[in-house]
């Protein structure tokens, strides 16, 4: 596959998060974004003219029914993911799409099977693993300095920042029927993923979790925002060999910060923010300060294909070309969701879950495509 080639990719959505992939797919020289759909065509048409776009739709189907796209990016709510993908996939297009891969673990399996099926490739949007600080760490587990691991916490805080409540984007991202969930689903969806991939994304076992919605809310937002998802979640995940993840996410809550995320193995330990790492030295305890600034500048300046990782749309068009092997943000996600899911049901069932509980209990939340209106996120 020649690495010097263009990828002509197709835009769904153009809410607040699809006009950020365009913009993206305009910096990339390799992308050519040659199509985009949203149900607001007027909208539609002004963004694809900012960015040079020449052709727009109103009905995503129209998009997929061009034969000079390869690939698709899906910036629509949760419970559209899947049926959009699959349609994709059926359409013989390779899919890039927003975070959580979808709004139910069952939906997300759904997708990930099609894929391999059609021979497809399939990933999700998990910036965090495109980080300076996750790679390097990412990089100095590869090394064996950590030795194996046994633990990870991921955490991720709000302290008043719920979506539309709060002041800022829509109602549909505090709604079930359209999000599925909330700050699990929406900011903790990247931390966990983040973990799962600096631990080889292990195999869950058991989860135990409990939600919140408890924090004073103005009255009039409440009443328009019809807001019933957790603003709280946290949650104890067992994997295979003994390893443990523990997670904390906030949309709202009264402190200021929370620690940042960790991974711990036998011979050290690693916070990615700030960015350390600890360990002994016989009677001497180390507190290091690794640079991930400058591994990623050495990154660029000696490895040929660092860029590829930048970011992960220059990463989908690096993979579609062949330069790099595509990470496996797509297991990653659906095993992110499996352990989201987890936590809901151990709220509601008062006790830990098994995995096996999670998959049989998850149920469908996609949104039929007629019914309501394809919205994008």
């Amino acid at each position: 596959m020649s690495t010097d080639r263009k990828i002509r990719v197709g835009c769904i959505g153009v809410g607040q998060i699809g006009k950020m992939h365009v913009r993206n797919y305009a910096g990339i020289p390799a992308a050519e974004l040659v199509a985009i759909a949203d149900i607001d065509e007027t909208e539609a048409r002004r963004v694809a003219s900012q960015f040079g776009v020449a052709h727009v739709y109103a009905d995503f189907r129209d998009l997929l029914a061009r034969d000079d796209i390869e690939a698709v990016d899906v910036c629509l709510h949760n419970n559209l993911h899947m049926p959009v993908t699959l349609a994709a996939l059926a359409a013989g297009k390779h899919v890039y799409c927003e975070k959580p891969i979808a709004g139910a673990y069952c939906d997300g399996l759904a997708m990930a099977e099609a894929a391999r099926r059609a021979g497809l490739q399939l990933a999700v949007q998990l910036g965090s693993l495109y980080r300076k600080e996750t790679r390097a760490a990412r990089y100095l587990i590869d090394q064996g300095v950590l030795g194996p691991i046994y633990h990870a916490r991921s955490t991720g805080h709000r302290r008043r920042g719920r979506p539309y409540v709060d002041g800022y984007g829509t109602a549909n991202f505090v709604q079930k029927k359209m999000a599925g969930g909330g700050a699990i689903f929406d900011m903790g969806v990247y931390h966990i993923a983040e973990m799962l991939y600096l631990m080889d994304n292990p195999k869950v076992l058991r989860v135990s979790g409990k939600t919140y919605q408890r924090t004073e809310l103005d009255d009039e937002r409440r009443r328009t925002s019809r807001y019933d998802v957790e603003e709280l979640g946290m949650g104890l995940v067992r994997f295979e060999n003994d390893v443990t993840l523990d997670i904390i996410e906030s949309w709202a809550i009264h402190l200021d910060a929370f620690a940042g995320s960790y991974v711990v193995g036998e011979k050290a330990g690693m916070r990615l923010a700030p960015f350390g790492l600890f360990y002994n030295v016989g009677d001497v305890s180390v507190n290091a300060a690794p640079e991930p600034d400058s591994f990623h500048r050495r990154r660029q300046l000696v490895r040929g294909d660092a860029d590829a990782y930048d970011s992960p749309q220059q990463h989908w068009i690096a993979a579609r070309q062949g330069r790099v092997p595509l990470l496996p943000t797509a297991e990653l996600a659906l095993n992110t969701m499996l352990i989201s899911e987890g936590i809901y049901l151990s709220n509601t069932l008062n006790r830990e879950v098994t995995a096996e509980e999670i998959a049989e209990s998850s149920v469908s939340t996609a949104l039929k495509l007629e019914q309501p209106a394809v919205a994008a996120v």
